[in-house]
């Protein structure tokens, strides 16, 4: 089994989704079926096949985020001695050498991700010329436009 590393945060936004699905969603598409069935004919029905095709997407979301959450390793970067060390979880302030542009980025899991709240997947380029640099080290990313060079200023161990 691979595992694979989770944030506090990611591991909660998950299993409130589970939660949702299982209890809100599936019984209101289990009486949606139901109320299609007695319309008559499922062969013409519309709405039945509508709602057995939303239990199976439920049903299959549900499988999936089962799986996420026994394939993960969840990380609780607040339990973790505070260092200037890059690692999953931190939130690094990188400054771009060229621009002397700051961006904060937190490193979270590749379900976790979305640029525009700042968290990048651990697996993204950036995270991986980060991860185990210090801060006042140097790394150079590949980007499409090409290489780019990035000053570590901050690692911060925010919740």
């Amino acid at each position: 089994m691979n595992r694979v590393p989770m944030t506090v945060a990611g591991e909660a936004a998950l299993k409130a989704e589970l939660d949702q699905l299982k209890r809100i969603q599936r019984p209101a598409i289990v009486k949606a079926i139901a109320e299609a069935r007695e319309h008559g004919d499922l062969k013409e029905n519309a709405e039945y096949h509508a709602a057995r095709e939303q239990q199976g997407f439920c049903e299959g979301r549900i499988q999936e985020i089962e799986g996420k959450l026994a394939e993960s390793v969840v990380i609780d970067i607040t339990s973790i001695p505070v260092s200037d060390k890059v690692i999953f979880g931190a939130t690094v302030t990188i400054i771009n050498v060229e621009t002397d542009e700051a961006v904060s980025y937190q490193i979270v899991g590749e379900d976790e991700a979305d640029v525009k709240q700042a968290k990048i997947s651990v697996t993204s380029p950036i995270a991986r010329a980060l991860v185990g640099k210090e801060v006042g080290e140097t790394v150079v990313v590949k980007t499409p436009s090409g290489a780019v060079e990035y000053e570590i200023d901050t690692v911060e161990h925010l919740a």
